[in-house]
């Protein structure tokens, strides 16, 4: 045998490459992902359990509808301005640092809502909760792309998005026994126990994180040299690979700027935020209207819903990897959204039916947001990759702004949320009409 041959690294042989890879993208997977998920998790729970603390914070402070559609929504003004530095800011310091310090601090502001006595002090905590988180979710997809390449990413992000449902699985009961079993305990009301319980997880995580994450496959002790270059392999490939079709990458921070996809992707993002956000801070309202009542049954037929999107999320993530499709794979989400968002505004006093439109919005919309973000990355690399999807998801995060303040304000003038969501569910139609305008090419991948 050849010297050559004798000599060859067997994980550079492209035999034992293939026979490898997917056990070390299944490691990769099972120290990053569980960590992730349940990160997000306390994320969503401290960002929408004041759609469960509503009724006895209105009860408690005589906040109207419109109070709490704009308190709700401030949060994502800030999350709007503070986004991107957060975002270059990670790209230089790393991921570890980054998420420890977002996660400590949303904790420590989450847990002070329950101070709040006055509508001002209401808005300026929602405001600092957003300017605290701002950075969080779009750090994480960054952080996917330092590890995952494109062919394997929609797996990765489905298993990351299963948090925002997840957290309703077990936040929604969770928070209909805190706001059930917790009034006047030691003095203090239902909503800020319900505050401060969820804030603690936050910060501990915060901690682990420091310790806990790797930046790049290079740093990771729990993967050997080999291990770590052929996953830096695949990304080089990725990123040549994304130079050579349609349109332009983007590469650099000002590029983000004069991308012609970059808006276009920030208002697909918009509408999927529109949906999921008016969904998520309205939905125990959704639960009352079609006949349930009581905190701890409304937290536990909130929960059907998200672990219906759970399943719909793996589902579609697995389906859509294997094929190397994502256009359909998002338009059809965001369809069975719009429908499930119609009918569960209509479908009042009626609790079975009322139920299954509500799923039906549930699994649209989380399936969306898993979806959408598979798409987004194959336009942009590098730095351009972390200015890029901060740019993109603080614009089109204004959907958590609009979503809640819109519905908030036609309920308050008609008496009832249903205008409001019909008029998102319409923004829904939208956001599959602009999916089938991107590039084939760019995004089947």
């Amino acid at each position: 045998m050849p010297d050559s041959m004798q000599s060859l690294d067997p994980m550079k042989s492209e035999g034992v490459l293939e026979a490898h890879k997917g056990a070390i993208y299944r490691r990769v997977t099972r120290r990053l992902m569980p960590f992730l998920m349940l990160c997000y998790v306390v994320a969503y729970l401290d960002r929408i359990n004041i759609g469960f603390a509503k009724s006895s914070m209105e009860l408690d402070l005589g906040f109207s509808d419109a109070v709490y559609g704009l308190g709700a929504g401030l949060f994502f003004i800030a999350y709007f301005f503070f986004e991107v530095p957060s975002n270059m800011l990670m790209h230089r310091i790393g991921a570890r640092a980054t998420i420890s310090r977002i996660m400590i601090l949303w904790g420590i502001v989450s847990g002070c809502t329950a101070l709040v006595t006055q509508e001002w002090q209401f808005y300026l905590l929602r405001l600092l909760l957003g300017a605290a988180e701002a950075g969080f979710y779009p750090g994480i997809l960054l952080l996917l792309t330092y590890w995952f390449p494109a062919q394997r990413r929609a797996k990765a992000v489905a298993f990351f998005v299963i948090a925002i449902p997840l957290s309703g699985v077990l936040g929604g009961p969770v928070s209909g026994l805190v706001i059930g079993s917790t009034h006047t305990l030691l003095n203090l009301a239902n909503w800020q126990w319900l505050f401060i319980i969820e804030a603690i997880p936050s910060i501990v995580l915060g901690v682990i994180a420091y310790y806990y994450l790797d930046n790049r496959p290079r740093e990771a002790k729990w993967l050997t040299d080999a291990e770590a270059g052929v996953i830096e392999a695949d990304l080089r490939a990725d990123a040549d690979k994304a130079g050579s079709v349609s349109g332009k990458t983007v590469t650099s921070f000002l590029g983000t700027f004069r991308n012609k996809w970059v808006a276009l992707l920030s208002l697909l993002v918009l509408c999927q935020a529109l949906g999921i956000y008016g969904l998520s801070f309205w939905l125990p309202t959704l639960v009352t209207g079609v006949g349930i009542t009581g905190p701890i049954a409304i937290g536990l037929f909130s929960a059907i819903p998200f672990g219906l999107a759970i399943v719909s999320i793996v589902l579609t993530g697995r389906n859509s990897d294997r094929l190397t499709e994502r256009r359909w794979h998002l338009v059809v989400p965001f369809t069975v959204a719009a429908v499930g968002l119609t009918l569960s505004a209509l479908l009042t006093g009626r609790p079975v039916l009322g139920i299954v439109a509500i799923s039906l919005a549930a699994i649209g919309c989380y399936t969306t947001t898993s979806q959408v973000w598979t798409v987004v990355p194959a336009f942009m690399t590098g730095v351009g990759a972390a200015a890029g999807i901060a740019v993109v998801n603080s614009i089109g995060n204004l959907g958590g702004f609009l979503a809640p303040y819109f519905v908030g304000a036609t309920s308050s003038a008609t008496g009832s949320p249903a205008v409001g969501l019909i008029g998102i569910a319409g923004t829904l139609l939208l956001g599959a009409a602009l999916t089938l305008v991107l590039p084939r090419d760019r995004v089947n991948r």
